[in-house]
């Protein structure tokens, strides 16, 4: 199961598993992005490399006109797999509000 949506506040809200199956329902939804948005990682459980692609064609999109993706709240896994991938390179990842007590 996968879900994405846009909620108020410029946020793209994801859940469940993010791989090849869901990529062409995500770039419905990241096409229409034209401005710096955040995007809630708080209930996706898995991200794929056709996950990754997508969110690494919409950051290379929106700097070319000065906006950016901004991740939030990765659960570690998803954490880490951008760190290996390099992607904490590339986005800004927000520490988790749980990570700072």
């Amino acid at each position: 199961m996968f879900d994405i949506k846009i909620v108020p506040g410029n946020e793209v809200y994801l859940a469940g598993r993010f791989d090849a199956l869901q990529k062409e329902k995500a770039l419905a939804v990241f096409d229409e992005i034209d401005t710096s948005y955040q995007v809630n990682f708080t209930d996706l459980e898995y991200i794929s490399s056709a996950g990754l692609s997508v969110l690494l064609f919409t950051q290379k999109r929106l700097k070319g006109i000065g906006h950016q993706l901004v991740l939030k709240n990765l659960s570690q896994h998803v954490r880490e797999v951008f760190h290996y991938a390099g992607f904490d390179l590339i986005f800004k990842i927000e520490e988790n509000k749980a990570d700072n007590s």
